[in-house]
């Protein structure tokens, strides 16, 4: 969808910005705009009637008092990586980045906690303490270059978080600007804390109630060993067997990702791994523990790829070969660029035991839309990642687009799934929320929202649709004029 057009800025506006911020954080220009008017979302696109650019939070709290008594909303954005337009401005005409608060601030090795601002790169976290054998766990394929702010958003994952966990098990504390100016601190850097989980209400809560200015996140100890295995299918049905088999037989690997041919094809051609292209379907199992487990480990789970119908099994020999295996599932969806003009990611997610059916199901459904889809997902916890390939500029087929992706997500919630596993709700899930959560279920999250932003000027109409309302996600947005 195109931008719509929005009379001028207030110029008493921005000019109070330009006093709190400096004149080089505030950006009015449309032509500099429209670098923000999507994330990874592209199809819906609407450019903000200002984007501010804080460093500190007293600059956010000082930005958002100024908002607040203009009765002004905003949307927050960190690196717009995201992928259910959680930073589309909709009716918030103020766009605050928080990408230039990427300082780390406190690392206590001896209590496994970091202390890092929200425009910290999550990749950024690990490599502070990389070298003193120690990660941050969660690991979106965006990782090299989306921040903690949007990670905390939208409860961000990846392959690793099999094992451990997804953003919400890693954040022990955070810093909030709440939408009225206040600061606030929740949670504690204290493994169990008292009282309610404020923490958890926030994580996940995709900027509606307020902006994250800082956290403090969980260590992890680097494991002494790893072992990443290649196994290759003749299709993706054995691959999706497999999966059940691995979690069954009680091994919890660090990551277990699956892409199938489409995808396998596109990331060799981009990237020259190694990966078989006339095979139907590869899993990337990736092992980790104490060294004197490893082996037996990778022994045990071989036999299961290969009693499930793995044609080939391949054992990473070296970190270099690791890494190789590492960079063709983690670039991934930059190689889909080569299919199709525009892509979308899908990011439904059902038990693993209905993988093979949900494939199935969007098999049928790429037919019925005549549309390619593609697959790669985190197949260890049923969150699945269709790819729809479209091109924008054919209206048919953004529709197709929309409606491929609205069956797939309504397939997953009939086969007891859920509407996202990592990318958020956002404006593109809104109108399917009523698929999992009844009316009453909605009005009690908008009372909760309502405790930290009770005039809900921070990304409005996001997340939660009214109750009863038909909500068109691909409806043209239309800004509230400043």
């Amino acid at each position: 969808m195109a931008a719509n057009s929005h009379p001028p800025a207030d110029a008493r506006l921005i000019t109070e910005l330009r006093q709190i911020v400096g004149a080089e954080a505030v950006t009015s220009r449309p032509t500099e705009l429209k670098v923000y008017e999507c994330d990874g979302w592209t199809i819906e696109k609407t450019a903000p009637d200002l984007l501010v650019r804080p460093r500190t939070t007293a600059e956010v709290s000082a930005v958002l008092k100024l908002l607040n008594r203009r009765k002004i909303a905003f949307v927050p954005r960190g690196a717009g990586t995201g992928l259910s337009g959680g930073c589309l401005p909709v009716n918030a005409p103020v766009m605050i980045c928080t990408s230039r608060m990427n300082r780390v601030l406190a690392i206590d090795l001896a209590n496994r906690r970091i202390e890092v601002e929200s425009g910290v790169v999550n990749l950024h976290v690990t490599n502070a303490v990389k070298a003193q054998g120690y990660f941050y766990a969660p690991d979106p394929s965006s990782q090299a270059a989306c921040t903690i702010g949007g990670n905390i958003a939208e409860n961000s994952g990846g392959p690793h978080t099999l094992k451990y966990g997804v953003t919400t098990n890693h954040v022990l504390a955070v810093e909030l600007v709440l939408p009225d100016g206040e600061v606030v601190e929740l949670g504690s850097s204290v493994d169990e804390p008292c009282g309610y989980d404020l923490v958890g209400a926030l994580v996940g809560a995709e900027g509606t109630a307020g902006i994250v200015t800082r956290a403090t996140l969980r260590l992890m100890r680097e494991p002494e060993a790893h072992r990443t295995l290649l196994a290759v299918f003749g299709d993706v049905e054995d691959a999706t067997r497999a999966v059940s088999a691995i979690i069954a037989a009680g091994i919890i690997p660090g990551a277990m990702e699956m892409m199938d041919q489409m995808i396998i094809r596109a990331v060799e051609a981009a990237f020259h791994a190694g990966l078989p292209e006339d095979a139907g379907a590869v899993l990337i199992v990736e092992l980790d523990g104490i060294s004197v487990a490893m082996d037996e480990q990778a022994q045990r789970l071989s036999e299961l790829l290969l009693e499930a119908g793995a044609r080939t099994i391949r054992l990473a020999r070296d970190e270099n070969e690791r890494a190789v295996l590492w960079k063709a599932r983690k670039r991934a969806f930059g190689a889909v660029g080569r299919l199709a003009p525009n892509y979308a990611t899908q990011d439904g997610v059902v038990p693993r035991t209905r993988l093979p059916d949900i494939l199935r199901e969007i098999v049928a459904i790429s037919r019925r839309y005549q549309l390619r889809i593609g697959n790669v997902f985190h197949a260890g916890d049923g969150n699945i990642h269709p790819i729809v390939l479209y091109d924008e500029r054919d209206p048919g087929e953004v529709r197709r687009a929309i409606d491929a992706g609205r069956d797939i997500l309504r397939a997953c919630v009939e086969m007891g799934g859920s509407l996202t596993g990592e990318h958020g709700i956002g404006v593109e899930k809104m109108a399917e929320m009523p698929l999992v959560f009844s009316p009453d279920d909605l009005m009690v999250m908008a009372e909760l929202r309502r405790v930290f932003d009770p005039e809900e000027r921070s990304n409005p109409n996001k997340v939660i649709p009214t109750p009863g309302a038909c909500v068109e996600v691909a409806a043209p947005r239309r800004q509230a004029p400043l």
